[in-house]
């Protein structure tokens, strides 16, 4: 068990090395616009090519992971990403940058569903929302600390940052190199019968509703999220600094209450009602962004509405885990596709309406994290769950 814990620990570890080196390149973003004159479109491509390129390759990569192995999936990603770091901190051209952009969405296809799937190998069911929080919680602070140190970094140079993403993650490829192995597959992941074949899968009923959740939950936080800078500015004249503080303070807030709370709140209320409970609190802070004035009031709201994201996320990939049996890469695969999908259209949907009219990306986010709530009034806990918790209460 102490040996599984740190194994554990080196792979959260590895995943707060990489986003924070996805945070590190935030605030050197305009200087690179600048620096080769590229205009806020070009940038919005190379956004949707890293998610592009995640979409195609996830349900790949999940596969492989449970073909292929949990360590040398995770191993491959980092370094994968290390060099497109490296490549954007070098590059000159669009093209370069590009590129760049697609081996990073390769990296996030392959680390992402392998690490998901090792969870699920080194953890029972009983601990493993908690695990999973700590999951989130550890992209979460990556990506608070990230764009600090990188504003620190690129007053020494705009380039800088790339490199010590690319560094941090031949450090975390190092460590799991040396101090993980492949773990056993998982007993309480039994092998599920009467399922379909291929991604005909993605319409089991036990999957579909909550795939669907993911993508619709994405795709109104994407439309949220990609204009929230936006948003402050043109509506209330906010400045960086104060933006900043709202979207770090959003990430505290969660990563705390992913630590301390969501394994708990699982425990008590169960993945499912969560999961419900966290689109309603989010569908009506998102509505009253529309509505508040005051500084502290929009600081409140904004805090809020990344909170219930925060405890959503992690619960529908404890669900999925709990109900996907042996088939922990190919779930984790699927959940980073739809993710991948609502993080392509949200931000272009959203942007099409900030045009027209400052406040109905936040309605559209509105309607659409609406009937996610609708998805879950129909959402049941399948039957062969039930009766495995059944047999488990039973033996005790």
């Amino acid at each position: 068990m102490k040996k599984q814990n740190m194994m554990l620990a080196i792979v959260l570890t590895n995943l707060f090395i990489v986003f924070l080196g996805i945070g590190l390149v935030i605030p050197v973003t305009p200087s690179i616009m600048n620096e080769l004159n590229l205009s806020g479109s070009v940038v919005g491509y190379m956004v949707a090519a890293f998610a592009i390129t995640q979409l195609i390759i996830s349900p790949i990569s999940g596969r492989w992971a449970d073909l292929f192995g949990r360590k040398r999936m995770i191993i491959i990603g980092l370094i994968i990403f290390s060099f497109s770091e490296l490549l954007f901190g070098i590059g000159k051209t669009v093209e370069v940058l590009f590129i760049s952009r697609m081996l990073g969405g390769v990296s996030a296809a392959f680390i992402m569903p392998a690490v998901t799937a090792f969870i699920a190998d080194v953890t029972t069911v009983e601990t493993r929302a908690k695990a999973l929080g700590y999951m989130s919680a550890a992209i979460s602070t990556g990506f608070i600390i990230g764009p600090g140190v990188g504003g620190f970094l690129a007053e020494i140079s705009s380039r800088l940052p790339f490199f010590f993403a690319s560094a941090f993650a031949v450090l975390a490829a190092m460590l799991s190199i040396l101090f993980v192995q492949e773990p056993e597959r998982n007993p309480e992941n039994i092998e599920v019968k009467g399922k379909k074949e291929g991604l005909k899968r993605v319409f089991e009923p036990m999957y579909f509703i909550s795939f669907m959740v993911i993508f619709i939950s994405q795709f109104g936080l994407a439309a949220f999220e990609s204009l929230f800078s936006l948003f402050a500015d043109h509506k209330f004249g906010f400045t960086p600094k104060d933006i900043a503080i709202m979207i770090a303070g959003g990430g505290i807030f969660g990563a705390i209450f992913q630590v301390l709370l969501f394994d708990r709140l699982t425990k008590w209320i169960g993945e499912i009602r969560l999961i419900r409970y966290s689109l309603i609190l989010s569908t009506i802070l998102v509505f009253l962004m529309t509505l508040v004035n005051s500084y502290f009031m929009i600081l409140f709201v904004t805090v809020t509405v990344f909170l219930g994201f925060d405890l959503m996320r992690p619960a529908l990939t404890t669900y999925l885990s709990k109900v996907a049996g042996n088939e922990q890469g190919f779930v984790g695969g699927m959940n980073s596709m739809f993710t991948s999908i609502g993080n392509i259209i949200g931000p272009i949907i959203g942007g099409i309406l900030f045009d027209i009219d400052l406040n109905y990306p936040y309605y559209f986010a509105t309607v659409l994290l609406a009937i996610g709530i609708g998805l879950t009034l129909a959402w049941k806990e399948p039957a062969y769950q039930k009766s495995l918790r059944s047999q488990k209460e039973y033996s005790l």
